[in-house]
């Protein structure tokens, strides 16, 4: 989701707990549904949510009721957390330690390892597998650290392209490039015009750049006890190289994207093309202020970065068991149903990790990018999503990332570095957290 990629960015790095690795994750989950308490009463699950709930969609406890009213042994409560997701987190792990947590809780794809090496999940790797075929491959594995699971994917933002086809074409360039070169091509052909087929986003270097080099090679794994870190592989170079050679022959823009610059390209009609992820396409549409309404596309990456046609993640979120939970079955059987709902998902704005039914594409949506049943695309990246992790404290590194991208943009510094700060802020995080860092 939106909000999540924005609050990741600006989390600061986890306070140091001591959490042995191998520790955490708390109980196995147990049994299936038990159709009510020992009491006859029904079983009561608790679920706190950050989703928007805004007007003209379906709101959460509307959806929550019709589960009560279909599954009367397992009664669920919803309730929204208005605060920041940062703010979210430090509640959750004082009402963890106060054992009076809810039993269901949104969380962010990036957020998982860190809410994990609190102590606050509970291991629901048995449960979750009777669900797995129910999600997309790349988002579920984002539920997992270290091979056990922690709930389920919700929505997802795997790395898409936009461009605007009807400029393409006034450009000579027929289709959308399929390899590095071509790319690079297309891109010097398109500014020597005073168009852009490409954007540099260092406000966003964390989470894009991250998801291209991670796209082919994760970087982040766990051997036994210990974090095994290498941020530094041929995908990050291949990465490195594409965005340095579009950079110095002045073939992107490098406008940040959340800065009114970013809107103006757009706007003007010099920026034609740029990769994004997902769950931008309503705020794109609103950043173009309708330039170029039914003539923006969106299509896979190319095999651009050594990729091989895989893309990666940038936000989303997921809905995690925490410690304490009493029924972790009926919690799962719910949420399970819950991030099902496609439709109503939707309609808050979300691109579902949900595989079980085609997701529709809204008809504003479907207007700006010329009739294109743009939900499919979504689909269709999630099913292309590399096995990329993250690890605790991972907004500490994306934070020094984006600092180091800046240098690039402006010619003080190179892409690379971005990737080899990467390495060396991930290392010291890790090792701050107390958590053992395989050398």
């Amino acid at each position: 989701m939106a909000f999540n990629k924005r609050f990741m960015a600006g989390l600061a790095a986890v306070a140091v707990l001591g959490v042995a690795l191998s520790g955490c994750g708390g109980d196995t989950a147990d049994g299936g549904s038990g159709g009510g308490d020992a009491s006859g009463e029904p079983i009561e699950i608790t679920y706190l949510h950050r989703l928007p709930d805004s007007d003209g969609m379906v709101q959460v406890n509307d959806i929550v009721a019709r589960w009560n009213e279909e599954h009367p042994d397992i009664h669920v409560t919803a309730t929204k957390f208005d605060g920041n997701a940062s703010d979210m987190i430090k509640k959750l792990e004082t009402d963890v330690k106060a054992d009076n947590a809810p039993d269901l809780a949104q969380v962010g794809l990036a957020e998982v390892p860190e809410v994990f090496t609190k102590g606050l999940l509970m291991d629901v790797t048995e449960e979750a597998a009777k669900y797995e075929d129910h999600f997309a491959a790349g988002p579920f594995s984002l539920m997992q650290v270290g091979g056990k699971t922690y709930g389920l994917p919700q929505d997802t933002g795997p790395l898409v392209y936009f461009y605007n086809e009807a400029e393409f074409q006034k450009l000579g360039i027929t289709e959308v490039p399929q390899t590095k070169d071509e790319l690079i091509a297309a891109a010097k052909t398109a500014a020597a015009q005073g168009k852009y087929i490409m954007s540099y986003q260092a406000d966003e270097a964390g989470n894009m750049l991250s998801g291209l080099a991670g796209a082919s090679e994760p970087w982040y794994k766990v051997e036994g006890d210990s974090w095994v870190v290498n941020t530094e592989t041929d995908g990050s170079a291949e990465v490195a190289d594409v965005f340095q050679q579009l950079l110095d022959a002045g073939a992107a823009t490098t406008n940040p994207r959340w800065d009114p610059s970013f809107d103006a390209s757009l706007q003007d009609g010099s920026l034609i093309g740029t990769v994004a992820a997902a769950w931008e396409a309503p705020l794109f549409i609103d950043s173009s202020g309708g330039t170029g309404a039914g003539d923006w596309r969106v299509a896979q990456l190319g095999d651009w970065f050594g990729n091989d046609g895989k893309t990666g993640p940038d936000g989303g979120s997921g809905v995690a068991v925490l410690k304490g939970c009493e029924h972790p079955a009926e919690a799962m059987e719910f949420l399970d149903w819950f991030n099902t709902q496609v439709a109503d998902l939707v309609s808050q704005g979300l691109v579902v990790a949900a595989t079980t039914e085609a997701a529709e594409t809204p008809s504003d949506w479907a207007n700006f990018f010329g009739g294109q049943d743009v939900m499919a695309e979504f689909a269709t990246a999630n099913e292309n999503m590399g096995d990329f992790t993250y690890m605790p404290g991972f907004s500490a590194v994306g934070a020094a990332m984006k600092e180091t991208a800046a240098k690039a943009a402006d010619g003080s510094g190179k892409v690379a570095d971005v990737f080899s700060v990467a390495q060396t802020t991930s290392i010291d995080t890790l090792k701050n957290l107390n958590l053992s860092v395989a050398e």
